[in-house]
């Protein structure tokens, strides 16, 4: 008998695979069963040695999202290797740092083109795909989709955005047998936040508040992401989940 998390028979999209999150996503999805393709700039290559010692089948679509144009593409060539999307994983993402004063259109159009404009489009072309049989759509969004931060400007306003078009898209789709929801991670260990860890001050500080006095690790992630791509969470719609150590309850 399979239970209600079982992956097995699927096949996830998962952006930004090759390292911290979007690895540790792709590496919990495959161990609950589903096959991968993921999409990366750099060659996956240890997720791919993750997914295929978990027994399941790995795609590498070589992309890079700060365009529009390789979507089409990036789905075009997961439907020929698998014939279907059963899971979207909207991880990929970049961060730019810099005071509200000095902020640059560069690098606000550079963070709001692959966290927000990227996973909308994609979340588009996807759901098309989906409309048959259904299928799940995890958006990454973060603790600045509730909280302001400082000195990154786009981020936070594209990880609002995430959150927003999240609900958005679940009004619409929810009837079609499309959940969409998202997960907020907290501070993890990754290479967003390389500069903040190395910032003794400000590390310190951010584990202070954290409850569970700790760094996430990305493979932190991998319960909430099983839950929202499988059946356990068929009636769950528009849903921003935190995985944060408990920083949002401080």
């Amino acid at each position: 008998m399979t239970g209600p998390f079982d992956l097995s028979g699927k096949v996830a999209l998962v952006t930004g695979a090759n390292t911290g999150i979007g690895q540790g996503i792709a590496v919990a999805l495959a161990g609950a069963g589903a096959d991968i393709a993921a999409v990366s700039r750099g060659a996956p290559d240890d997720t791919a040695r993750a997914v295929a010692a978990a027994g399941r089948a790995f795609l590498h679509v070589a992309a890079d999202l700060t365009t529009m144009a390789p979507i089409a593409g990036i789905v075009e060539r997961t439907l020929a290797r698998f014939g279907r999307i059963d899971i979207l994983v909207n991880n990929a993402g970049t961060i730019r740092r810099a005071d509200a004063l000095d902020f640059s259109e560069e690098d606000w159009d550079a963070v709001m083109g692959v966290n927000l404009k990227s996973a909308f489009f994609l979340s588009q072309a996807v759901a098309k795909t989906m409309l048959l049989s259904g299928g799940k759509i995890i958006n990454i969004a973060s603790m600045l989709s509730f909280q302001g931060g400082i000195r990154v400007a786009s981020y936070t306003a594209s990880k609002s955005g995430l959150a927003g078009i999240t609900k958005l898209l679940a009004n619409e789709w929810a009837a079609k047998g499309i959940n969409v929801n998202a997960i907020a991670p907290g501070y993890f260990a990754t290479n967003n936040t390389e500069a903040l860890r190395n910032d003794e001050t400000r590390s310190r500080d951010i584990l202070a508040r954290i409850p569970a006095g700790r760094w996430g690790k990305p493979s932190d992630l991998g319960g909430a992401a099983v839950f929202l791509a499988s059946a356990a969470s068929d009636y769950v719609h528009g849903a921003v989940i935190p995985v944060d150590g408990g920083w949002l309850a401080r």
